[in-house]
């Protein structure tokens, strides 16, 4: 038992990475969290107990093989443990630093409902792929045989590019179209660097075109390419575009300038800060916090990536506003924290009401109670009459969240059936659309959600599609 590597959760204390310093980190845009060291990550993924039935994996969206990668590290075999993570997960290195663990494998792990603090999954997991490309064990594409079949696939984000991997090591020409500049999506430019570093994902869209996948980016369909097109020239279609129209915010005033979207501001600060792009609305201080105090609007993620943009940025003053209380926000408990440690204020139990300049002053806001459930269970917030308060403002950002553009219409696409809430209806599992040999993938299906799950979904789309494509094959092969 002396060599025993795992189990050592009773005699070892959870330890994450080493934090940078709060002053420090708001000062740039550098990932906040330290590398862990080998000796480090093979004494914490020990702590591992290797549970009959794991809740880690039977949480985590891609059900990953967690307690074996543990343990491989544990024992200090890096490159068996890069493998076993690797085989259902296209990019754990992105995973490892952008899921909200919190909520998933660690928030479902035995050892931390016992009280010993639960195994640092994601911390293991950058640790080993980040490892793995250190050392070159993660390889492009190389499929032992070409054919002759291509898919056409529309957005280059996770979901579009998880599925691009996956057809690609089959063999299968794939070409990803995109309506940005630069291949990722969300990753490349709505993810602020100090969560994910835009090297992590540009090492990866290089990797995908070494393994032979195209990218036709700049290319909005619709305008510079027709779907049509696109179906002509593919033996199969996945959408993989993600939901992009922001939420919109009523209210007196609500369309006086220095009032912006989520999406807008982070992309100009991801573009200008971490590609070094000219970006003008930056450059002039529309979508740019310094010196302003900025009112961010919203409880979630991405609510937290533009409040502590707005701190790195150099932002006089930094509140955010939401309707519910602490504990009923979505976004991740962790998030929230390391926003308070970088000087962000959250006025919980708060909505605006109206907005008061153009350009905007101040925010209106009114206080709110929790009263009753909702239909989700939640407790639906109730305004406090008489109780409004101008809350000073220079800079308002909306962060409400996504909703899906109108792809019929945009692309004038007849017999693509969406749902009531405008997302493209699509077969669970496979993600089969109502038109032949078009499917659908990730945010454009559940609406905005985890990175994760639209990895997930592009792995299980690509799956259906190669039967498809075997299936035409051996019907022309028996003909």
């Amino acid at each position: 038992m002396a060599n025993q590597p795992m189990l050592k959760f009773v005699t070892v204390g959870r330890d994450m990475p080493e934090k940078r310093d709060a002053e420090a980190r708001a000062r740039d845009f550098q990932e906040i969290y330290a590398e862990y060291a080998e000796q480090k990550a093979e004494e914490q993924a020990g702590r591992c107990s290797q549970c009959g039935v794991p809740y880690c994996q039977s949480h985590c969206p891609l059900h990953n093989n967690i307690p074996d990668w543990l343990k491989l590290t544990a024992e200090g075999r890096l490159e068996e443990a890069y493998e076993v993570s690797q085989a259902t997960n296209t990019f754990p290195e992105i995973c490892g630093r952008i899921c909200p663990q919190d909520r998933l494998c660690e928030g479902n792990c035995v050892i931390e409902q016992s009280g010993h603090g639960t195994v640092t999954i994601g911390a293991v997991e950058k640790y080993i792929t980040d490892t793995a490309w250190e050392k070159g064990w993660v390889k492009p594409a190389s499929p032992a045989q070409e054919r002759p079949e291509s898919v056409g696939i529309i957005g280059a984000g996770p979901g579009g590019l998880a599925a691009a991997d996956m057809l690609r090591r089959a063999g299968v020409q794939v070409t990803v179209y995109d309506r940005y500049d630069r291949a990722g999506g969300l990753l490349t430019y709505g993810i602020p660097g100090f969560k994910l570093e835009k090297e992590v994902v540009v090492r990866r869209n290089t990797q995908l075109e070494e393994g032979g996948v195209t990218f036709r980016l700049n290319c909005e369909v619709g305008t510079d390419i027709s779907f049509d097109q696109i179906r002509e020239e593919h033996d199969a279609v996945i959408i993989a575009t993600g939901v992009y129209k922001s939420r919109d915010l009523p209210g007196p005033g609500a369309g006086a300038d220095g009032i912006v979207r989520a999406i807008d501001f982070l992309t100009a600060s991801n573009r200008a800060v971490n590609f070094g792009d000219n970006v003008a609305e930056f450059a002039s201080g529309e979508l740019n916090a310094h010196g302003k105090r900025v009112v961010v609007i919203g409880g979630g993620d991405t609510a937290m990536d533009c409040v502590r943009t707005s701190i790195r940025q150099g932002a006089e003053s930094v509140k955010c506003l939401y309707r519910r209380d602490r504990q009923n926000m979505p976004g991740s408990q962790r998030e929230v924290a390391n926003a308070e440690e970088e000087g962000v204020q959250f006025e919980w139990l708060t909505a605006p009401k109206g907005f008061k300049g153009d350009p905007v002053n101040a925010v209106v806001v009114q206080k709110m109670r929790l009263g009753q459930p909702d239909a989700t269970g939640r407790q639906s917030p109730e305004i406090i009459e008489g109780s409004d308060y101008d809350e000073p403002a220079d800079l308002v950002i909306k962060a409400l969240g996504f909703e899906p553009e109108e792809l019929p219409k945009l692309w004038g696409v007849d017999g693509l059936e969406v749902t009531r809430w405008g997302t493209v209806k699509a077969e669970f599992g496979s993600g089969a659309t109502s038109l032949p040999g078009v499917y659908a993938v990730g945010d454009i299906v559940r609406g905005a959600s985890l990175v994760v799950w639209a990895i997930r979904d592009g792995r299980d789309c690509a799956s259906a599609v190669l039967e498809q494509l075997n299936g035409a094959a051996a019907s022309v092969a028996a003909e």
